[in-house]
């Protein structure tokens, strides 16, 4: 029995059928799923079981990136250099969600130190920017800060990936460029989600920049088509030969400036010659005699998993409490609800980038707070706004932003936890010439004004105005978590600020419901921001718990979809990992 890929339907909000890569260790377990899916609807109930692997395992939103990262594992790499081709890989077959024009962050563990990096390629504002530039009469115009030039934040994604493997990488960063630039040239097949995205392009007004319309304007674009992208596959060649300085410096630097200042911005080759990623200590807490390591500022990713984990926590000291609220109970779900409240709170009070503002996040992840937040949280009803997080501060429809997450361990038991970013969907809706290159429309993850919602409907004061050079807050929360024997659960996830809403369910429930990586990335979930005021609530989740939620004071809308969640987890000898329902996840190992 050799190596290869097999077909298996998922259920879920986005029911769809998936390829899975697997290695021979892995592949009985995926024919013993496939007839699964053959039984009777009420035989199922249960989800069908994750993809096993015995070394190591990459997963993401598509099966050519989850083999992209798997193949540089089989050249001799680590999970790094894995992570690193995997998310460029990203950026080719799923432009919509991430791509060299943007940026992101990484949480790295190296087995053979015991220790845990994170490294910050967040997209930052030119050096040019002012705040007044948002601005139309006196008020903010968010038209201006999530398409055309003035949207765009100078690119991380290229400088990140390669100080990525630079620092803690085995193979040159050349050779976790190939598979990328092999995908852009040769082709790929389309997932449903790019053909879902590229359609709404459709619903849209005209493209306004020509470039952009050449390229991802295509009704006639079809799932499980071959398409090519012969002007990203040039450009990611300059980066396999030239190196990241390829992307930041000559033509390519020149193509980026030349299409931002055309449509309105004032990004100058400086900006990019300059631009540099930031080593960061992650964050870390304890739950549940676990160790969690996170992303700092600025992402606030971190900083709410646990401030909602320590809330819960202190709640619920021993989690069987918790555990007896029942998974998914209208009680369980309304404490989470306002566990999720205070941490949302406290991100749009004092967040921001460290490098520009003062953040006490000692204060926000100190479990003392946590117990003083869990005790205002009551059983049957809802706080005033001012009551959540730490008060005295100014206060702060969804949409699937662009954004990628992806999760890999090596058979060494090093790990990468990464997600990347454009923004919205498509970014600022801006190709850098003939370069391939989309631009993101990080500007309006800036709070533009206080109080003024951003296209996620989070709100800020003055921690995350507009500043030159400065980085925009991020609700990215690619995380760790650690046993006494080393990785035991890398997780993360894309769509806005339900990134954290979504990790902090998945890793819950692994760790409190005992749930296998397919069964916690299947299950239904919640989201609450503090502002605006309502719980969205996913299509599955059962009626009666909704009205229970509303009995206890929560104003709940139904959405189709709550983020898109990528999990590896250890356990018993195998690493699990979950095929996000809601994306074409697809996971890939041996």
């Amino acid at each position: 029995m050799s190596d290869k890929y097999v077909t298996v339907d998922s259920a879920g909000p986005r029911p769809h059928r998936r390829r899975v890569f697997v290695g021979r260790r892995s592949l009985a377990v995926v024919y013993c799923a496939l007839a699964f899916v053959g039984l009777p609807a009420a035989a199922r109930a249960a989800t069908p079981p994750p993809l096993r692997a015995a070394h190591a395992a990459v997963a993401s939103d598509h099966a050519a990136a989850s083999q992209a990262g798997l193949s540089r594992l089989r050249a001799g790499g680590n999970a790094v250099d894995a992570a690193c081709a995997a998310a460029l890989a990203l950026g080719v077959v799923h432009p919509f969600a991430s791509g060299l024009g943007g940026g992101g962050f990484a949480v790295v563990y190296i087995a053979k130190e015991r220790k845990t990096y994170a490294l910050d390629f967040r997209e930052r504002a030119p050096a040019a920017i002012q705040p007044e530039m948002f601005l139309r009469d006196g008020k903010a115009d968010p038209a201006l800060s999530r398409e055309g030039g003035l949207a765009v934040a100078v690119p991380g994604e290229v400088r990140g990936l390669s100080d990525l493997v630079r620092r803690w990488g085995r193979l040159p960063f050349a050779r976790c460029v190939e598979p990328a630039e092999k995908l852009a040239r040769d082709g790929f097949p389309i997932s449903w989600r790019l053909v879902e995205a590229q359609r709404s392009l459709e619903r849209r007004s005209p493209a306004t920049d020509a470039s952009f319309a050449r390229v991802f304007v295509d009704p006639t674009l079809r799932e499980g088509e071959r398409w090519r992208r012969p002007d990203l596959a040039a450009t990611l060649h300059e980066l396999r030969t030239g190196g990241a300085d390829a992307f930041y410096r000559g033509p390519i630097a020149a193509a980026i400036v030349k299409a931002v200042r055309a449509a309105g911005g004032v990004m100058t080759a400086d900006d990019l010659r300059t631009y540099a990623a930031v080593e960061r200590t992650p964050l870390a807490t304890t739950y549940r005699g676990l160790r969690v390591l996170g992303m700092p500022p600025p992402s606030s990713g971190g900083t709410v998993l646990i401030e909602t984990l320590g809330i819960l926590a202190a709640r619920y000291p021993d989690g069987a409490a918790l555990t007896k609220l029942g998974r998914n109970s209208a009680a369980y779900l309304h404490v989470l609800a306002e566990a999720f409240k205070h941490g949302f709170a406290d991100r749009a009070r004092f967040l921001g980038d460290p490098d520009f503002v003062s953040i006490d996040v000692a204060h926000l992840t100190d479990p003392a707070y946590h117990r003083a937040l869990a005790a205002r949280i009551t059983d049957g009803g809802v706080l005033p706004l001012d009551r959540y997080g730490t008060p005295d501060a100014h206060p702060a429809d969804h949409r699937d932003g662009g954004t990628t997450h992806l999760a890999v361990i090596d058979a060494e038991g090093n790990a990468v936890s990464l997600t990347t970013t454009i923004n919205l969907g498509f970014g600022a809706k801006l190709v850098a010439g003939q370069t391939g290159v989309l631009l993101n429309d990080e500007m309006d993850d800036f709070a533009l004004q206080p109080g003024t919602p951003n296209a996620f409907g989070l709100i800020g004061n003055a921690q995350n105005a507009v500043a030159p050079r400065k980085r925009p807050l991020s609700s990215m929360t690619p995380t760790i978590v650690l046993d006494g024997e080393g990785v035991r659960m890398v997780v993360g996830a894309a769509g806005g600020p339900m990134i954290i809403s979504s990790t902090v369910q998945v890793l819950l429930d692994v760790v409190d419901w005992k749930l296998d990586a397919q069964a916690a990335v299947a299950a239904a979930r919640i989201h609450h921001q503090w502002f605006p005021e309502f719980l969205q609530v996913e299509g599955d989740i059962p009626r009666d718990v909704v009205e229970g939620l509303q009995r206890r004071g929560q104003i709940t809308r139904v959405l189709s979809r709550i983020g898109t969640a990528n999990v590896i987890v250890r356990g018993d000898g195998v690493l699990e990992a979950g095929a996000e329902p809601r994306s074409p996840s697809t996971p890939a190992g041996f």
